[in-house]
């Protein structure tokens, strides 16, 4: 090479390196006899830290101020609760219990406050079982059903709000009996799941039969 290293020895002594977050200046040396690089200062302060604090004004999900605002509605509906009313009707399923109250309206159903359509999970032939009594008077967009409903899976609730809903009309009028009677509206459906047996692996299924 055509530069020793005593000469880039003393390039090298005169620079120096400033660091923006400790200010402290860094030298970097290289010895001639040892012929090594050596740093003889190398501090560093920590930088600090910044703290932001944002405060975010909790605003309610929009299902839950829906179900807030259908809670009111049903509450100014109904003064007094379900227990108050008096067309009212209760029907059963399986393990589910629903309790029906109707009024003149516009054909609104509301279970549990929500909407019959959304607790459903929108499911036809559910939603047909609970609008099958009244579309059988013609009272599809005359009257609103409130309901309340616990137990069992929501086929046996939809079910027993069907029964709740004929029950309730009955007391609208005598004359409705007939044909909700005809179309098997008012008869309760007692099947229920049989219980299992002792020695079977379900009610009536029994493990192989092995001859030898």
């Amino acid at each position: 090479m055509a530069m020793s290293i005593s000469s880039l020895t003393s390039s090298f002594s005169s620079l120096s390196f400033s660091s923006q977050i400790s200010q402290k200046p860094y030298s970097i040396s290289l010895a001639p006899s040892s012929k090594s690089l050596r740093l003889s200062q190398f501090s560093t302060t920590k930088p600090q830290s910044l703290t932001v604090l944002a405060t975010v004004a909790a605003e309610p999900l929009t299902g839950d101020l829906e179900t807030t605002n259908i809670e009111k509605y049903v509450k100014s509906r109904l003064p007094g609760g379900f227990a108050a009313q008096t067309l009212i009707g209760t029907g059963r399923r399986k393990c589910a219990i629903a309790r029906v109250v109707i009024q003149e309206g516009t054909g609104k159903f509301i279970i549990n406050y929500r909407d019959a359509q959304e607790y459903l999970q929108g499911n036809p032939l559910w939603l047909q079982y609970i609008k099958v009594p009244l579309a059988t008077l013609g009272y599809e967009t005359s009257y609103d059903v409130f309901v309340k409903a616990h137990g069992g899976g929501l086929s046996g609730q939809a079910q027993a709000i069907s029964l709740g809903i004929a029950r309730a009309l009955l007391k609208v009028s005598e004359d409705h009996r007939k044909p909700l009677r005809k179309e098997g509206l008012l008869t309760r459906d007692a099947r229920r799941v049989e219980r299992k047996k002792a020695g079977l692996h379900k009610a009536r299924k029994a493990p192989q039969f092995s001859k030898r």
